[in-house]
């Protein structure tokens, strides 16, 4: 990477950009007097912000450089996860959103509870919070070597400033803010995007054309390999995983949750939802695609020999935009970080207050949960910015890599337990506690035989079982353990009596009311033929 050459210009723009940022904090501090206009906005924010919010949620470092570097040094077959999404989203959102706003109150959880108990809460509640706080770190870590690689600013300030900025704009303005802010990000995505990767299509000799052919030729496109073997990344991992995936983001994950409550009805948060999703994939392709064009790009440019892959577009920016251009992008780059964290914090403070505080401190004044609700914000804040300085040390594997590996890890069968609930009117308490205790020991057991620990070459596993050894491809350990909870959770309930439930918990209740529903209009709707005729 060469020096850094910021100009003032660049400096300023960015400048701009994170006051920006900081305003959306002021702009709605006043209206966050109750902790459900805090984080729910109770119904204020249109159904097309809330479908850029949920794509500012799902974008971030890791989709600025993670998937340009994935894409300079390999296929496509990363992206084949997102291409999951919409499938398994058109055929499930429009029971998940209705049953969501019917059943819960603000946390995601709260449907674990009432389908499961306690302990399904607390336990997919955790899980949550680990993920956001992992996922948290590395987007710090990204972003800020980024960063340190392109200005020469300190990385430990990068992630003190950022993190800073990100705890202020949810203290002050709550989930309004954070919702607006995306809209604001969402556009500056697709700006910066679009401009890169025009920029690079005109900079390589023979254009568009000679990019596809040199990166087919050079294995660089395709979503392969296509085998059917689930020891290594290959494209039937990637399916599944992704399914699953799907599923788990737009099911269980309390950021995207969250914004279903944000809604007016049911119909505009379904409509968001499709909106989001319709947006990210092709956002997602378009970073993947850039990583590509890159690589033919530097077939034809020299280029430093020990520039690792997620340092390429961030030289390409550096050494062939000009001035201003240069802060536009980084400034880009750095909205998107802080429109993913900024989601990230809401949530975990939302989860935090209803699904901890609030058990163990029940009936308390509102004012004192809105209290509560932001030191658990400057307080889940300064955790990630020291995961994020821990994440400083962490090796060279690629990023991407490393948040799909702690979704896989992290995700512990909450699908299951999820899919199980709405799905079998019997599976019961008793069973799905048996099949989280089976799942975690089945986790820790998968772990712990296929991670290695040491450097260089005295790496060695954490547990040695010999032939017994977890030797699948680690995307595939979060499927298993969403499928040994379906497994184990139904065959146990069997043991135990079939439980009394509200039909609102469960996907035939959906169904039968929609059923209803319809034919009630259809007969209104004769009705009036019928009085429109006499």
């Amino acid at each position: 990477m060469p020096n850094p050459t910021l100009s003032v210009l660049d400096y300023l723009i960015i400048g701009t950009v994170l006051f920006i940022n900081l305003y959306f904090g002021l702009r709605y501090a006043r209206k966050q007097q109750t902790t459900e206009l805090y984080f729910a906005a109770k119904g204020r924010v249109p159904a097309w912000a809330i479908g850029m919010s949920l794509l500012a949620t799902l974008i971030s470092s890791v989709t600025f450089l993670g998937y340009p570097s994935e894409g300079y040094s390999s296929n496509w077959i990363l992206l084949v996860q997102g291409l999951m999404v919409p499938i398994i989203l058109l055929g499930t959102i429009w029971f998940i959103v209705p049953l969501y706003r019917k059943v819960i109150g603000l946390s995601t959880y709260e449907y674990f509870e009432k389908r499961f108990g306690r302990f399904a809460r607390y336990y997919s509640s955790i899980a949550f919070v680990l993920r956001q706080f992992s996922s948290m770190g590395t987007v710090f870590f990204l972003l800020a070597v980024a960063l340190t690689n392109m200005t020469g600013a300190d990385t430990f300030y990068i992630i003190v400033i950022v993190g800073l900025i990100i705890i202020t704009v949810n203290l002050l303005g709550g989930i309004e803010a954070v919702i607006w802010l995306d809209v604001f990000q969402g556009f500056m995505l697709f700006a910066s995007g679009i401009l890169c990767v025009t920029v690079i299509i005109f900079s390589v000799k023979g254009g568009l054309p000679e990019i596809l052919d040199i990166a087919s030729a050079n294995g660089r496109t395709g979503f392969g390999p296509y085998d059917l073997d689930f020891t290594k990344l290959t494209f039937i991992v990637m399916v599944i995983n992704g399914a699953f995936y799907a599923i788990q983001k737009y099911g269980t994950d309390q950021t995207v949750v969250q914004r279903y409550l944000t809604a007016k009805t049911d119909k505009a948060a379904i409509k968001a939802s499709i909106l989001g999703i319709s947006l990210t994939v092709p956002v997602w392709a378009l970073f993947m695609f850039i990583g590509t064009a890159l690589f033919v790009y530097y077939k034809q440019q020299p280029l430093p020999p020990t520039l690792r892959p997620d340092a390429v577009f961030p030289y390409f920016i550096m050494t062939r935009f000009p001035t201003g251009v240069v802060g536009f992008i980084l400034a880009a780059m750095i909205s998107a970080a802080i429109c993913s964290l900024s989601a990230d914090l809401n949530s975990l403070a939302a989860v935090g207050l209803e699904d901890f505080y609030k058990k163990a401190r029940p009936a308390r004044t509102d004012k004192e949960y809105l209290t509560v609700s932001k030191l658990i914000v400057v307080f889940s804040g300064v955790i990630a910015i020291l995961i994020g300085a821990i994440y400083l040390q962490a090796g060279n594997e690629g990023v991407l890599g490393i948040v799909f590996t702690l979704y896989a890890i992290f995700s512990g069968g909450i699908v299951g337990i999820f899919l199980l609930g709405i799905f079998s009117a019997r599976a019961n308490k008793e069973g799905v506690n048996i099949a989280i205790v089976v799942c975690i020991l089945f986790t820790a057991y998968a772990f712990l035989t296929s991670t290695k620990i040491g450097y260089g070459d005295n790496k060695r596993l954490l547990l040695d079982m010999g032939i017994y050894n977890f030797t699948h491809h680690k995307l595939m350990l979060g499927v298993y353990s969403h499928l040994i909870v379906i497994g184990v959770g139904y065959i146990a309930s069997l043991f135990f009596p079939k439980p009394v439930l509200d039909t609102n918990l469960l996907y035939s209740g959906w169904r039968n009311a929609s059923r209803s529903s319809s034919k009630e209009e259809t007969s209104t709707s004769r009705k009036f033929d019928a009085m429109g005729k006499l």
